[in-house]
C-alpha cells in the first residue's frame, strides 16, 4: 500500500470520527434544550378541547344490548335537555316565538306555515290539543316538517303550548 494512501485513510477516518462526535454533541444539546423547555403541565382548557376534538361522533348499537344502550342514551340526553330550561322558563309565547319559531313560520323553510290564517285554518281545524301534540313530538305531512319542540329539546311543554297559542292568536 502506497504511503499516500494510508495517510488519506488516517486523515479521512480522523475526519470521519470527528463528525461522530460532532452529531453525539448536537445530539446531547437539542436533548437538554428539550428537557429545558418541555412543559409537564398541559392547561386544562387545552386538555378539555383535546378531549372534545378527539371524543367519539357516535356509537355502534347492534343486538339486544345495543337497543339497551340506545335507549339509555336518549334517555340521558332527553333528560340533560329537561333539566336546562329554554328562555328563563318564560311562558310568553312572543318571546319563544321570536326566539325560535319566527326562523321558519317568517320564512317558510320546511314547508312551515306562514303567519297567515289561511295556512292555518286546516290545523285550527284539527284543535288546539293536536296542534300542541304535533309542536311537541314533532310532524312530518305532505306540507312540510315540524321538528320535535321546534329543534329546541330544552323547552317544556308548557313552553310550547303557550307558543302555539300566542302564534294562533296572532295570525294576520
Amino acid at each position: 500500500m502506497n504511503t499516500h494512501d494510508s495517510v488519506f485513510l488516517k486523515k479521512f477516518a480522523a475526519l470521519i470520527a470527528g463528525f461522530i462526535v460532532l452529531s453525539l454533541l448536537m445530539l446531547l444539546l437539542a436533548q437538554s434544550i428539550y428537557r429545558a423547555t418541555r412543559s409537564t403541565d398541559v392547561p386544562p382548557e387545552l386538555a378539555a378541547a383535546t378531549e372534545a376534538r378527539i371524543a367519539p361522533v357516535g356509537g355502534v348499537y347492534a343486538g339486544q344490548s345495543g337497543q339497551m344502550a340506545r335507549a339509555a342514551a336518549a334517555a340521558a340526553a332527553q333528560a340533560s335537555a329537561q333539566a336546562q330550561v329554554a328562555y328563563d322558563g318564560t311562558l310568553d309565547g312572543a318571546v319563544i316565538y321570536d326566539n325560535l319559531c319566527k326562523t321558519c313560520h317568517d320564512s317558510g323553510a320546511g314547508g312551515a306555515p306562514l303567519m297567515v290564517r289561511s295556512a292555518w285554518n286546516e290545523r285550527i281545524a284539527q284543535g288546539m290539543d293536536v296542534m300542541v301534540q304535533n309542536s311537541i313530538e314533532g310532524f312530518t305531512g305532505a306540507h312540510g316538517i315540524m321538528p320535535p319542540r321546534g329543534g329546541n329539546p330544552s323547552l317544556s311543554d308548557e313552553q310550547m303550548q303557550a307558543a302555539v297559542e300566542w302564534m294562533v292568536d296572532n295570525l294576520d
